[in-house]
């Protein structure tokens, strides 16, 4: 009797389409598995193609060869039952499995053996795919143009040897499943382009700083206090240095004996109405007590009413109301400047070269490409027309000093997504945004009148200061201004002066000009 072998009906077109999907798939997932664990390379599309899409190409062939061979089958017994076939040719319903016949058992090893092998890669390849949806080469580097200004600024952050989802996950099932049915709809709007030109900050229904930052930020053992050492340089010919010493009174939680700094709000019940998405307007705090009691701060000039206060989106502080970058930063070219002139990778003998390279760093460009080329032109033939003899004799150095502009404007500028140094206003402090003055604004009254300070000393206190209104040798402790702004300097924020340009002195613009 003529026994049509089983192994036949994988020879239709389907079939072979899938053996040599599946063949090629896994031999590629091999190749590039063992390139990146030879090399150590890890390219956001090279990880994109090693983990999903040869994965489920090598899937997709599999299933395409039992689906060729159970149509071929099919039509075969259709065939036998309408007569078309001898009786030799007679199929049944469901295939026999009798490992008696020598071809039958060979065929179900090599079956066992081949889906053995394919599952262990496709095992291999899920591990290493859930692992590469973890590294921050997926999370900022596969969505290239939207997410470079985050994952630049993460790369030059205290946190760069953080993982991103170490902070914007954190651990358990639950966070991670809604971590990827979000990272779902963003890559729908990536592939679509129906992203915002912007990202929009602060991120809603982000997990409580509690649940990520305390893992290694460990409020029980915040110690009392901190000293400082801020320097900056005056945007003059002499790029005069400044230095102000700060001890930053840091404090610790309720239970410690040193909670009344910085850190005295960590441990409370502090809630916050805000009237603004990025949380810069808070007309309405209130507090909880160790008693128990509540005590509510209103600001005097808007005012909410009781009604406005029972409707209002209330939030409960935590860290990231006031580290709200603290791995997302952008640096004013000013702050910029400054610590290239500390590093000593720009040579601040160069007359002007703050001003100058700050006015045209803050230009608005088009592209990175157009800004890129003014600042390798510009510099340069400042000096050129200005200090010819200077150019000569320093051209090493101001053509470093032009390599070192171009590397503050891609790290703080990114035109593509209309994202530059003060595009989100960092909380910590009050230099370039209202930061504490948002609550420390001496305008939220309690009923009975108590106010929440406007004092400087709560959070600080000036150890020394040079600059070049300040005597040699004279003992400051209260904080003087570069340039005599009288009451100013209790009146106005300094976000309200420094925020738009980056200039360490307020109303400073164009080389050579003062507003003051």
């Amino acid at each position: 009797m003529a026994i049509r072998k089983t192994a036949g009906y994988a020879w239709n077109l389907i079939s072979l389409i899938g053996m040599i999907l599946a063949v090629t798939a896994a031999g590629l997932i091999i190749v590039f598995l063992a390139f990146e664990a030879i090399t150590g390379v890890e390219h956001p599309y090279l990880g994109l193609m090693t983990y999903f899409l040869f994965p489920g190409m090598l899937i997709f062939g599999l299933l395409l060869v039992p689906l060729g061979a159970w149509r071929v089958r099919n039509q075969r017994r259709a065939s036998a039952i309408e007569g078309m076939l001898s009786l030799e040719e007679e199929i049944p319903q469901f295939p026999r499995l009798d490992l008696n016949d020598p071809h039958r058992r060979h065929l179900f090893i090599f079956f066992i053996v081949a889906s053995v092998v394919f599952v262990l890669i496709v095992a291999i390849a899920s591990i290493k795919g859930f692992e590469f949806t973890e590294s921050t080469t997926f999370c900022g580097e596969l969505c290239h143009v939207v997410m470079e200004p985050e994952h630049t600024a993460w790369s030059n952050s205290p946190h760069a040897k953080v993982k991103c989802v170490e902070c914007h996950v954190g651990p358990g099932a639950a966070w991670y499943v809604k971590a990827k049915i979000s990272g779902m709809r963003q890559l729908y709007a990536v592939a679509t382009h129906t992203y915002p030109e912007t990202i929009e900050t602060p991120i809603e229904n982000l997990r409580p700083a509690r649940e990520t930052c305390e893992h290694c930020h460990w409020p029980e053992k915040f110690y009392a206090g901190r000293e400082k050492i801020f320097y900056h340089y005056a945007p003059n010919e002499e790029n005069t240095p400044r230095e102000s010493r700060l001890l930053l009174h840091i404090g610790g939680t309720p239970k410690k004996a040193n909670a009344s700094g910085i850190h005295w709000h960590i441990g409370r019940d502090v809630t916050y109405i805000a009237n603004d998405p990025k949380r810069m307007d808070i007309p309405y705090i209130s507090v909880k007590g160790d008693d128990g009691k509540i005590t509510e701060y209103l600001s005097t000039e808007r005012p909410l009413t009781k009604e406005q206060i029972e409707k209002g989106k209330k939030r409960l502080m935590d860290c990231t109301d006031c580290h709200n970058r603290p791995t997302h930063i952008y640096r004013s070219p000013g702050e910029e400047l400054d610590k290239h002139f500390v590093s000593g990778s720009i040579d601040r003998t160069l007359p002007y070269i703050k001003k100058v390279a700050v006015e045209i760093l803050n230009r608005p460009y088009k592209t990175k490409e157009e800004a890129l080329k003014t600042i390798a032109a510009e510099i340069p033939a400042y000096y050129a027309s200005n200090y010819p003899k200077l150019a000569q004799e320093k051209a090493p150095a101001i053509k470093q000093a032009v390599e070192e502009a171009k590397k503050i404007y891609e790290n703080n500028f990114f035109p593509a997504m209309k994202v530059k140094w003060n595009t989100y206003p960092n909380h910590i402090g009050h230099f370039y945004s209202p930061g504490c003055f948002r609550c420390h604004d001496g305008k939220h009254k309690t009923r009975e009148g108590r106010v929440i300070p406007k004092d400087c000393n709560l959070c600080h206190a000036v150890l020394s200061q040079k600059q070049e209104n300040i005597p040699a040798g004279a003992r400051v402790t209260e904080f003087v201004h570069p340039v005599d702004i009288g009451n100013e300097l209790y009146k106005t924020n300094c976000s309200e002066c420094h925020s738009a340009g980056g200039h360490d002195v307020p109303g400073e613009g164009k080389q050579g000009e003062k507003k003051h």
